[in-house]
């Protein structure tokens, strides 16, 4: 990002709780119009939560979520849909519906949420599974006659399917053997370019990281405690982000682990 250009999304001071455990504290983030940002750390540093928070589905005690410049903490129903009709979003166990066809899932956005007439948005979710990789045959499927890949596949196809500015990405390659989670990556990438998204991900795969991220940003204790472009992980001088990148049971991240 440029030193005068504003963020596309940007958030500030961030805090949000359960049951009394403090999960985002004070959390500051920028992410720059047409970039992708992969939020790493461990699980249950709230990765997720601030992802959740962004869309609206979590309602943060304190903080400022911005995007495009305008506040986007508790804003009015309409609002948010109108926001919502801006941003895709790829769930990490896919989500697919198992009752409607490949194509259906695919286009349920276009047809529920924009209203499209169904021919219309059948021809376009089947140019999104073409996007994909997946053939025509495939939009007559159900998901329970997919593999893992392809589910995930088709949840890409449906994330991109209204052409989204943002798009979230949660775990995008968990569950994939390394061959298909790399296939993922570099279709994620393809996608996100001929957009011209901005893209978020979350995710502790750092293989996947280091090939679908501009920029890096890792969180715990509820807050950013690094970040930088990809190629700086491996020398942040950061002991924390350096135990989390290369996988090391020793080091300042206490795992907790209870005798059995």
């Amino acid at each position: 990002m440029s030193a005068h250009a504003a963020p596309k999304i940007s958030v500030r001071g961030l805090e949000k709780s359960f049951d009394g455990k403090q999960v985002l504290n004070g959390l500051d983030l920028d992410i720059a119009e047409g970039e992708s940002l992969v939020v790493i750390g461990g699980s249950g540093t709230g990765k997720s939560v601030l992802v959740k928070c962004i869309l609206g589905l979590l309602r943060p005690e304190a903080g400022s979520i911005r995007i495009d410049g305008a506040e986007t903490v508790g804003i009015g129903w309409a609002a948010r849909q109108r926001l919502m009709r801006r941003i895709g979003m790829l769930f990490q166990g896919g989500a697919l519906f198992d009752s409607l066809k490949v194509w259906e899932n695919v286009a349920f956005g276009l047809i529920e949420g924009r209203g499209v007439e169904r021919n219309a948005a059948q021809e376009v979710a089947l140019s999104k599974l073409a996007a994909v990789g997946l053939g025509r045959e495939v939009g007559e499927l159900y998901p329970a006659e997919l593999s893992g890949g392809m589910q995930k596949r088709v949840a890409l196809a449906r994330a991109i399917a209204a052409e989204p500015e943002i798009i979230f990405f949660d775990e995008p390659t968990t569950g994939l053997d390394p061959i298909m989670a790399d296939v993922i990556n570099d279709l994620i990438l393809k996608c996100v370019r001929d957009l011209g998204a901005t893209a978020v991900s979350i995710t502790h795969d750092m293989v996947s990281t280091k090939k679908i991220a501009d920029r890096i940003a890792m969180l715990h204790q509820g807050r950013i405690i690094w970040q930088g472009r990809k190629e700086e992980i491996d020398r942040s001088g950061n002991p924390f982000v350096d135990q989390f990148v290369h996988g090391r049971a020793e080091g300042p991240i206490a795992m907790e682990v209870r005798a059995l």
